[in-house]
Order: structure tokens, then sequence, then C-alpha cells
């Protein structure tokens, strides 16, 4: 069993005689940390193994980070990752601190200064909520393919959910973490399997990671929040 052996542009071509017995990992985009606050979640997670694919041409959505924003609105969601019938949920985005302070529901939900975002998942795969604020000026983290975004405490921000690991690339690698959560004055939560550290007042929040479906951090009191790390198949 192998991962997929080339993509061009969004098509998988293989050659070959007979189905190739692949080994397949799949993420889509993780969410946007919101302004004031929010972090985002982690797109939906799945690895398949033993899929079995004839000769063929396919075509492959990989999910984009969803947009960090630099203001009070909600960060953007992930987009949605897409292979062979298969398509996953992008991660929700984080709430931002004034109107719409909520996460976004998505693959794992993005956190939030209010409450925190559900997961949505239709491709079955892994992901969960988003945490929730403290009614502060802190927020949850956003939630990982791996566990649920903390709450923030007292006057620091969430921790993100945990990503989930896999050697499909050879080695151990931790995708699909959710974002941090952002504070005022405290200490702000730390991002997970490449998703963005949450800031402190005035600080935006930190970039996920390209290619780990991870979310992005969510900024400081006053600041923006970081960009979603795209997906990957």
């Amino acid at each position: 069993m192998r991962a997929l052996p080339r993509i061009i542009g969004n098509r998988a071509a293989f050659g070959g005689a007979g189905p190739l017995s692949a080994r397949v990992l799949m993420i889509a985009g993780g969410g946007g940390g919101g302004g004031g606050s929010g972090p985002g979640g982690a797109g939906e997670y799945r690895e398949l193994t033993g899929v079995s694919l004839p000769v063929a041409a396919y075509t492959v959505t990989v999910g984009a980070g969803g947009a960090s924003s630099n203001s009070s609105p909600q960060g953007g969601d992930g987009g949605d990752t897409s292979f062979n019938g298969i398509t996953l949920n992008g991660g929700g985005g984080g709430g931002g601190y004034f109107g719409t302070t909520n996460g976004l529901p998505g693959g794992s939900g993005g956190g939030s200064f209010g409450t925190g975002g559900e997961s949505v998942k239709t491709g079955g795969g892994l992901g969960f909520a988003g945490g929730s604020g403290d009614g502060a000026f802190e927020s949850g983290g956003g939630g990982g393919a791996g566990g649920a975004g903390q709450n923030a405490i007292s006057n620091n921000g969430g921790d993100g959910g945990a990503g989930v690991s896999s050697d499909i690339s050879g080695s151990s690698v931790s995708r699909a973490g959710g974002g941090g959560g952002g504070c005022d004055n405290g200490t702000a939560g730390v991002g997970q399997a490449g998703g963005g550290n949450g800031g402190t007042s005035g600080v935006t929040g930190g970039n996920a990671t390209a290619n780990t479906g991870s979310g992005g951090g969510g900024g400081g009191f006053g600041a923006g929040g970081g960009n979603g790390g795209s997906g990957v198949v």
C-alpha cells in the first residue's frame, strides 16, 4: 500500500496495470482565527488503507485554509477536501469579540470568547468541538481531530485540541490540531499539531502550518487572528 503517486493540478494520475491498493490520508482545510480571541478548528481528518483504485485519472480537491479576521467578525471556515467520492468538512472559523462571538461549526469547531463551535462531519472522519470562553476577554481553543478545544480558564486562553499522528509520509507527523485561544493580559492558548498560537492583547494570532489542516490562532484583545492551514490528500 502507498499514498497517491503524483498529483497534477487537481487530478491524480495512475499508471501501470491493474488496480492500486492505496493508503490515503485526507484532511480538509483548517478554520481561520477570529479577531479578538477565537481560534479556528481543524479540518475533518480521515486515513484509509487498502483502498482499491483502478487505473484512471481522479479529481482531487484540497481544501484551502480559512482566512483570518483582522477585526471583530468570525474567522473564515476552511475549505472542504474531496477524493474518490469522499468529502471532508473544513474546520470552523473562530469567533470574534464583538457582534457574532460564537465559534463556527465545522469538521472541528472553532473556539470562541462565547460558545465553541460544534463538530460537523459528513465524510466519516475525525473532529471535535471548539472550546468556549470564560465570559471575560479569553477564548477557548479550536477543536482538533484528536480532541476538543480546551475551555478558557480564568485569564488564560484555551489550548487547541489535539491532532492525529500518521506515518504515511515515512515518519510520524501530527496534523489537524486546533488553534490556541486569544486573551487579554493572561497567557494565550497554544496551537496543536501545526495550529497557530493565540495572541495576547494587541498581538495577532499565529498562522497554522500549510498542509496540516490545522486551525489558525485567535487574536489577542484588539488584534486579528491567524490563517488556517491548507488540507492535504
